[in-house]
């Protein structure tokens, strides 16, 4: 069958074996172990060996690219497993080196197991000491093949500690110089890795904006600024088919999107696609490497002085915009009622219980004569009510358009442009955490080298915080502008949540006490107040007083204080 029996150098086939080209690689940016290199050197064996791959579509070839053989089996390798999984259709296996295939005892003992339970050869181009090495797994009764496995199967998880022992040492270096990207896995959505400008030394890797990406960000950051929910601005995007930052990043490098995902407990999910939620947005816009800082385990990486270290020369947000998206997400847990999209009630957050202050909310199922209801939250809260209120919500809800429109139908809308200020407090909050929490770790270093190290990381926070505090507030500056539309043209144009936003906005209010009996056929508006916010108050007694003065001089007399005045007619005076 085989001729040339020196167990280093392997066995050469007599017969030609269909033979399946395995390719693997863990960071796609390194030329040194390319695709086409292992390629050249599988092509190379296969020759002296008489092993054909096929060609064209015929073509068997695994190729799995951004995929760590530490952390990945063979099973675990999207290509790779379709053929172990298949194995009727080839004889032999064939990789550059040991490493492209396994880096630990139990993954070689589990490929050892699979090649001799399907009678296969497991071929390595270049094995220890530069050499090919072919395991022929054909013959179940010779030792001698699964014997060496397991001895260079040792050696490579050795190799494997070494490898990760040798890329922590340079990626801490590689952090420590501003402007170096480290390389390999996939970067903050909004950057692209990009060759290092001449001006900057010219040498390895460094970030700068991705066009399209940074297009999706300002699209949100407009969004979020005008008022948009995050849940709303998830779902635009996911309707558009804007692909989620790790979906983006797949389709970049001609992967498949989707993937594993977190689950029960030792276990995971497998998810076709990843779509924006609330949480992406959130932990996309409050991460600092927006601010172009390098970010390791959720910390800034800082120089001797406490600054943070760039990873780019072109942020895509300044420290004022960061803030002041920052200050808007912190105030959206407030407007909750607002952002709610799963609920059509247009008075969710604006209407009350007097029996115990407590909001009420829509019940479709619960009905006073066929028509939904509000009812009193009490039981979900918890608490007591000594007079729990029920209403029927379409009365409720006419009755508030009605009053909001009749005070303010008339009055222009305006739109509100902040230019951001510049505070320095968010940053110095951030620092002053960050150093409480190293000062936590003071005496638990063993060596001198890490109390060094230790005592050099507290000193530069310590001279960034006094960096800090050093620093001048300057104000944001608020431009109002007319739109030229009123209340009634806006609301007229609106859903029913972004009407709900107008009361919100307004701080409507309206409490309602419990019904009497007989109070069954309408709305008896002594059981409601209506209330509103005060900054629109002088406007609103300004046209009321217009308003009066007109019918005064048309019919001859005043209507009584706050008398119902429906929108149209308000306009039309």
């Amino acid at each position: 069958m085989t001729h040339d029996t020196n167990l280093l150098a392997g066995t050469v086939f007599t017969e030609t074996l269909r033979g399946v080209r395995c390719v693997r690689l863990s960071v796609l940016t390194d030329e040194t172990t390319s695709p086409e290199r292992q390629r050249d050197a599988c092509d190379h064996v296969a020759g002296e060996l008489h092993v054909d791959f096929g060609q064209a579509d015929a073509l068997r070839e695994a190729v799995d690219l951004d995929v760590s053989a530490s952390k990945t089996s063979p099973w675990e390798r999207p290509q790779l497993a379709g053929w172990l999984n298949d194995p009727s259709t080839y004889d032999a296996l064939v990789w550059w080196r040991f490493d492209r295939a396994i880096r630990s005892m139990q993954d070689m003992y589990a490929l050892a197991n699979w090649a001799r339970e399907h009678r296969k050869v497991l071929i390595f181009a270049e094995g220890l000491g530069g050499g090919r090495q072919v395991f022929d797994f054909r013959n179940a009764m010779d030792p001698m093949s699964e014997l060496q496995l397991f001895m260079l199967a040792f050696a490579a998880q050795f190799e494997a500690q070494s490898i990760s022992d040798r890329v922590s040492g340079a990626q801490a270096a590689l952090r420590a110089m501003p402007l170096r990207w480290r390389g390999g896995g996939r970067p903050t959505y909004g950057y692209m890795p990009a060759p290092m400008p001449e001006e900057f030394g010219g040498k390895g890797w460094t970030l700068v904006p991705d066009p399209d990406a940074v297009t999706v960000i300002e699209r949100i950051v407009r969004e979020l600024l005008e008022g948009k929910s995050l849940s709303a601005i998830a779902a635009g995007l996911n309707a558009d088919g804007i692909l989620s930052p790790r979906d983006y990043w797949a389709a970049k490098m001609g992967r498949e999107r989707g993937g594993k995902t977190g689950g029960a407990k030792g276990s995971h999910v497998v998810q076709e696609t990843f779509k924006w939620t609330p949480a992406v947005l959130t932990r996309m816009l409050r991460n600092e490497a927006m601010l172009g800082w390098k970010m390791h385990k959720g910390n800034p990486v800082r120089d001797d002085q406490g600054n943070p270290v760039m990873q780019t020369e072109t942020p895509i947000l300044t420290r004022e915009e960061f803030d002041q998206i920052g200050a808007v997400l912190d105030g959206r847990a407030k407007g909750w009622c607002v952002q709610r999209t799963d609920t059509n009630a247009l008075l969710l957050g604006i209407v009350h219980c007097i029996g115990c202050n407590g909001r009420m909310y829509l019940n479709p199922q619960n009905t006073t004569r066929n028509h939904p209801n509000y009812g009193c939250g009490h039981h979900a809260r918890g608490v007591k009510c000594v007079a729990p209120s029920y209403i029927r919500a379409d009365w409720v809800d006419e009755f508030v358009a009605s009053e909001f429109l009749r005070l303010t139908g008339a009055i222009q809308t305006k739109t509100t442009v902040t230019i951001p200020g510049y505070d320095p407090e968010p940053e110095l909050k951030a620092t002053a955490a960050e150093f409480a929490a190293h000062l936590k770790l003071q005496g638990q270093q063993k060596s001198k080298h890490a109390t060094e190290e230790w005592q050099k990381r507290h000193d530069a926070l310590d001279t960034r915080i006094v960096e800090l505090e050093s620093r001048e507030k300057t104000e944001p500056q608020t431009i109002v502008t007319e739109t030229g539309r009123t209340y009634a043209d806006e609301w007229g144009s609106a859903d029913t949540a972004e009407r709900r936003a107008m009361l919100v906005a307004a701080e409507v209010r309206l409490n309602v006490r419990r019904g009497t009996r007989g109070g069954w056929r309408r709305l008896d508006v002594r059981r409601v107040d209506f209330s509103m916010s005060d900054e629109l108050d002088p406007i609103v007694e300004e046209l009321d007083a217009i308003s009066r003065q007109l019918k005064s001089d048309v019919r001859g007399d005043l209507p009584a204080p706050r008398s119902k005045i429906r929108p149209a007619a308000l306009m039309a005076a």
